[in-house]
C-alpha cells in the first residue's frame, strides 16, 4: 500500500466505531511488536498439529482495536467449540507491522494458513506467484449469500482467492443545513447539477467543499469517480490490463475536475490541510464549517472526532452521474477487507472461514465488531442510520471499483494520489495526469 496515513481515527474514536479506512489500508504506526519473533508460517507441506493432536490454523488479522480485538479471538474459540479437532491460532499485529512482514513472506513464499487482505494489487502479486489458494469451488455453494459488491476486490480471471469479512464505500456525505441555507432542495444526481449546487452554496458565502489536499488520497476519489462514472468500471479494468490511462475518458475525468477546481470549492488552506486534525476536511464538516465532503463510510465518526459532530443534518449521496458517460450511476468506489487462503493450506482452514461469514457469526461482527454487513442476512444487524445508508448503496451496487491506490501496484495507485493532487494544485494538466500514470504503469 502506497498511502501511508489514511484516516487517523484517534482511539476514542476506533472504540465507538472501529471501522475506517484506517483499518484496510494501513495507516496505523506500528507498535514496537517484535514481528521478526512471530511464529514460522507452514509452508506447503503437511498441517501443524499441537501437543493435543489438533490441526492448527495459524489465522492472521489486524483487529488490534475494541471491539473487533475482542470479538475475533471469540469467533476462533466458537469454531474450536464446534470442532475440538481444531485449534485456530490468531495472530494479531497493527497495520504497519502486518505489511512489512507479510512483504518479507510473500519473497520467501510462505505465507500463514489465513492472512488478511486488501484485494488487488498486492493479492495479485501474491497469486501469480502461486502463493494463495482458489476458494472458488469451496465458496460456491454459499457465494451468493454474499453481498456481490464485498466479493469483488478479491476476483480475477473468474476467479476468487479470498472471503469478505468487511465492505464500505465512497460517497458524499453532506449538511442538510447548509443545503437548504443555499436553497440546494435536493442531492444532486448529475455532474451538471453538481456543479450548479457549488455555486449555490458559494453564493450564500458557504464553503461547498471540504477537502484534505496534503494527503492526496481524498482527491483522488473524484478523479477516480469521474473516470468510473464517464467509462464505466469495465473501462477502467481494460485500462488497467492495457497499463494505458491516456485515453479521451481519462482526461475528460481530468477536465470535468478541473472544472470544479476553477470553482474554487474547498476551504481556505485546503491545500496544506489533512484529514483527520482539528483545522482538517473532517473538522471543517463536523464543526459545520463546510457543506461536503467526498469520503468512506468512516466519515460520520471522524467528524465527529475531530468536531462537533452534526447529528441529524448529516445526510448521504452517491457520486452524480456523467452526461453521456458509459458508467453507471449504481457503480460504487469502496473497499474492505477479507481473507485469503495460503496455497496448500489445511482444509479446516477454508471451515473456519466458512464459519466466520454465516450469517450468525456476521450479525455478531457487525453488532459487536462494528462492521459493515458482507452477508446479505446480517444487514438486519445494523442500526446505524448513517452506515445503513451506504449499506443501502452497496446492496444496489451494478458495479465496484476498489480504490485506485489499493487496486493497482503500489506505485502506479501513488502516481495516481499525486499526479490528481498536482491537477487540483494547478500544476498538472488532465493529459499530463494521464501521461504520468500511464508511464508508471507500463514500468510495472
Amino acid at each position: 500500500m502506497p498511502t501511508s496515513d489514511r484516516a487517523a481515527v484517534s482511539a476514542s474514536a476506533a472504540v465507538s466505531r472501529a471501522f475506517s479506512r484506517r483499518r484496510f489500508l494501513g495507516t496505523a504506526s506500528a507498535v514496537g511488536m517484535g514481528v521478526a519473533g512471530l511464529s514460522a508460517c507452514s509452508d506447503s507441506g503437511p498441517a501443524a498439529t499441537d501437543g493435543k493432536g489438533r490441526t492448527v490454523v495459524e489465522w492472521w488479522h489486524i483487529q488490534t482495536t475494541e471491539p473487533a480485538k475482542t470479538v475475533w479471538p471469540e469467533r476462533a474459540k466458537a469454531f474450536e467449540a464446534e470442532h475440538p479437532t481444531v485449534r485456530i491460532k490468531p495472530v494479531a499485529m497493527e497495520n504497519d507491522a502486518y505489511k512489512a512482514k507479510m512483504t518479507a513472506l510473500t519473497s520467501s513464499g510462505k505465507l500463514p494458513d489465513i492472512f488478511h487482505t486488501w484485494g488487488g494489487g498486492v493479492l495479485k502479486q501474491q497469486i501469480d506467484a502461486g502463493l494463495v489458494e482458489d476458494i472458488t469451488p469451496s465458496l460456491q455453494p454459499w457465494a451468493d449469500t454474499l453481498v456481490p459488491a464485498a466479493l469483488k476486490p478479491y476476483q480475477f480471471d473468474a476467479k476468487t482467492y479470498a472471503v469478505p469479512s468487511d465492505i464500505g464505500a465512497v460517497g458524499f456525505w453532506y449538511n442538510k443545513a447548509l443545503f437548504a441555507e443555499a436553497g440546494v432542495k435536493a442531492p444532486p444526481a448529475t455532474w451538471a447539477d453538481y456543479l450548479d449546487a457549488v455555486k449555490k452554496l458559494k453564493s450564500a458565502g458557504i464553503t461547498p467543499i471540504a477537502l484534505a489536499g496534503k494527503e492526496k488520497w481524498p482527491g483522488m476519489y473524484y478523479w477516480a469517480y469521474l473516470a468510473m462514472r464517464i467509462t464505466g468500471v469495465d473501462g477502467m479494468r481494460r485500462a488497467a490490463d492495457a497499463k494505458d490511462f491516456t485515453g479521451d475518458d481519462f482526461v475528460k475525468a481530468g477536465e470535468h475536475l478541473q472544472e470544479l477546481v476553477a470553482l474554487q470549492p474547498f476551504q481556505k488552506g485546503f491545500l496544506g490541510a489533512a484529514y483527520n486534525t482539528p483545522t482538517g476536511e473532517a473538522a471543517a464538516m463536523g464543526n459545520g464549517k463546510a457543506a461536503m465532503e467526498l469520503m468512506g463510510q468512516w466519515a460520520p465518526v471522524v467528524q465527529a472526532d475531530a468536531g462537533k459532530g452534526i447529528g441529524k443534518d448529516l445526510g448521504f449521496f452517491p457520486f452524480p452521474s456523467v452526461e453521456a458517460g458509459k458508467g453507471a450511476a449504481t457503480d460504487v468506489l469502496g473497499g474492505g477487507g477479507g481473507y485469503a487462503v495460503r496455497k496448500g493450506a489445511p482444509k479446516e482452514a477454508m471451515d473456519f472461514l466458512k464459519f466466520f461469514m454465516t450469517a450468525a457469526s456476521d450479525r455478531i461482527l457487525v453488532s459487536k465488531g462494528a462492521m459493515m454487513p458482507v452477508v446479505k442476512e446480517a444487514t438486519s444487524a445494523l442500526t446505524d442510520p448513517n452506515l445503513t445508508l451506504v449499506s443501502d448503496v452497496l446492496g444496489k451496487a451494478t458495479g465496484f471499483q476498489l480504490y485506485l491506490d489499493q487496486a493497482y501496484p503500489p506505485a502506479v495507485g501513488q502516481e495516481i494520489n499525486d499526479s490528481v493532487a498536482a491537477l487540483v494544485a494547478g500544476s498538472k494538466t488532465p493529459e499530463q495526469v494521464a501521461r504520468s500514470v500511464t508511464q508508471v504503469a507500463k514500468s510495472q
